[in-house]
């Protein structure tokens, strides 16, 4: 038997960014003794870099805002593949969750009557996300972690989870190894939540930090759960393009919102020419009446630099390969010829510092270099709208590793909403269950010692594959066949890549010993990262259309009965396979809302 340490908890929350601190939060607050597992230290999550606002219908700046406008961009945002009952949900609560953080110490940014200041956000009708300047992430993370180290939380930091553990066909717990260490530590509990972020470290442009590598997608799928929507990957329009060494870094959407406008390598305002149908009644048609919009902000009309993010996106890809670029690959964001340097300092004050320090460029008198990078994951594990329970027993999940919510594109701001008001419902979710359980699970002793020999077989080989190499051919594959633009040859030869890298990954090799080993660490990553980029390159081949945040260029209309399904990723024998699960319908009352002019 591997020798390791053990831990009883009522739930287990995997992962400590917005959505894992809340849940973890709630679960203790109904009375589960309930343990936070993070990979890296508590408060560095990928939520810090929400920086534009949260997404809520509080209707302090423009008082006709309401939950039902909030969910009917939301809807269409996500080209009606949502998961309605989540997207109502949502909107619903995310005013209370909003208020509850203020309760918490949240320092929003004010209005001059002193209410809850709210700013313009891509495909949000109404300027609606509550803000901290620009680092609205961060202040949400300090909040949470705050709460939940006053709640008394245990806290395991630098603590990796490879696999979880089950008895029979339930959840019953986690196992995984001390990062600093190497030893192994086990963690049973009947109750699991998934909050483990995104997978952007599968492409070699992403705004994610390394510690998004699709950990709970894959722990989920290896544990029998279902993955829905894994073909949309939400490529944020805006990111660094120069220098090299900070590409991909996110450049907020709150530079559009508030007033920043997108130009080419010409000087031309391209977005006039990309303006969708369905989009086009309720956006300005001219470059004048944008103008004015920004200048009196009067009437509901939006300029089309605040298009949904797919939409933008793709324009700037468009304008890329039409050689229409900047010298370093991308376009320009201009908000120096929009704004006075006084208020681009007090509104952006991250952006300011950002570009002044990575690129040496003064966003107060220049324009910056901006192009898309690989952001957010809309697929996810299947799970129930009201109680974020996945479709094995005991688990459930939030935040990125949850899909449903966004459909086919997430809308901004609608992130940091999403992981409060679900992150609070999983939190719910798993310490009812876990509550209810009469005979707690018990992984056998067999199971955890095969996790924990497979954990080590990097050690056993003295001349194997190099992690870094595989990773690095991982990123330029997805990146090359799997990414904005898609077409089937190029799907195919991105599976047949994913599988001779799959081979080569098992036999992967680490040097030295297990005392903090980032060569070890990334070899056990790597087994995530290529399940669930298999996962997006199989349902994104699947999906014979473009919608949202898929494009496929030898399918490029949307097909209507397409858009009456999920893509679902199961595994069979080891193996996954693609299935397809139809959408429940949307009620005639909630289809009413979504399809009135507003």
């Amino acid at each position: 038997m591997a020798e390791h340490e053990t831990h009883e908890f009522d739930v287990i929350v995997i992962g400590a960014g917005g959505a894992g601190l809340r849940a973890a939060i709630e679960a203790q607050a109904q009375g589960a003794r309930t343990a936070i597992i993070c990979k890296s230290l508590l408060g560095k999550a990928h939520t810090v870099m929400a920086e534009g606002g949260v997404a809520a219908a509080l209707g302090t700046v423009y008082s006709e805002d309401n939950w039902e406008v909030h969910f009917r961009d939301t809807m269409r945002g996500g080209k009606m593949l949502n998961n309605w009952r989540m997207a109502r949900i949502h909107a619903q609560e995310a005013p209370e969750r909003v208020l509850e953080l203020e309760d918490w110490g949240a320092l929003f940014d004010r209005t001059e009557e002193g209410r809850i200041l709210q700013r313009d956000f891509g495909g949000h009708r109404y300027a609606r996300l509550a803000h901290v300047g620009d680092r609205t992430g961060l202040e949400m993370i300090r909040i949470l972690q705050q709460k939940a180290v006053a709640m008394d939380i245990d806290v395991f930091m630098e603590t990796t989870i490879v696999r979880l553990l089950k008895d029979g066909d339930r959840i019953a717990g986690a196992f995984g190894y001390r990062r600093e260490s190497g030893k192994f530590v086990e963690f049973k509990s009947p109750a699991v939540v998934l909050a483990t972020g995104g997978v952007g470290k599968a492409y070699k442009v992403t705004s994610n930090s390394w510690e998004y590598t699709g950990d709970g997608h894959a722990l989920g799928l290896w544990a029998g759960a279902d993955l829905i929507d894994m073909e949309f990957v939400q490529f944020h329009p805006t990111g660094m393009v120069w220098p090299p060494s900070v590409m991909g870094i996110l450049v907020t959407e709150g530079v559009r919102g508030d007033g920043g406008i997108l130009r080419n390598g010409s000087d031309e305002r391209f977005m006039f020419g990309y303006i969708p149908e369905m989009f086009r009644a309720e956006t300005a048609d001219d470059e004048e009446e944008a103008d004015r919009w920004y200048t009196d902000r009067k009437g509901a009309r939006r300029p089309p630099d605040l298009l949904p993010r797919d939409e933008v996106a793709r324009a700037i890809v468009a304008e890329i390969k039409e050689g229409r670029g900047t010298p370093h690959g991308g376009v320009y964001l201009d908000i120096a010829s929009r704004r006075d340097p006084e208020y681009i300092t007090r509104r952006l004050p991250g952006m300011y510092h950002q570009f002044k320090e990575l690129a040496d460029v003064d966003i107060t008198k220049e324009p910056m270099e901006v192009g898309p990078t690989c952001h957010y994951m809309m697929g996810g594990l299947k799970v129930d709208a009201e109680t974020a329970a996945a479709t094995v027993d005991g688990l459930f999940a939030a935040g990125e590793v949850a899909g449903g919510m966004h459909g086919a594109n997430r809308l901004g701001g609608n992130s940091l909403s999403d992981l409060l008001v679900f992150g609070c419902r999983a939190g719910r979710g798993a310490a009812d269950y876990a509550r209810a359980v009469d005979v707690r699970p018990e992984a056998s002793a067999n199971q955890t010692e095969e996790v924990a020999r497979e954990a080590l077989e990097p050690f056993e080989r003295t001349d194997g594959e190099n992690p870094y190499l595989l990773q690095q051919r991982l990123q330029d594959k997805m990146q090359a066949l799997v990414g904005i633009i898609r077409v089937e040859d190029e799907l195919k030869k991105g599976l047949d890549a994913l599988g001779e890298l799959k081979q080569r990954a098992g036999r992967v090799t680490a040097e030295g010993n297990r005392l903090y080993n980032p060569g070890w660490h990334l070899a056990l990553d790597l087994r995530s990262l290529l399940a669930t980029s298999e996962a997006i390159a199989l349902a994104a081949l699947e999906r014979k259309e473009s919608r949202g945040a898929q494009t496929r260029e030898d399918f490029p209309q949307t097909d209507p009965e397409l858009g009456k399904i999920n893509i679902v990723l199961r595994m069979k024998n080891g193996e996954p396979y693609v299935d397809r699960s139809p959408l429940e319908p949307l009620p005639q009352d909630l289809r009413s809302v979504v399809e009135r002019s507003l």
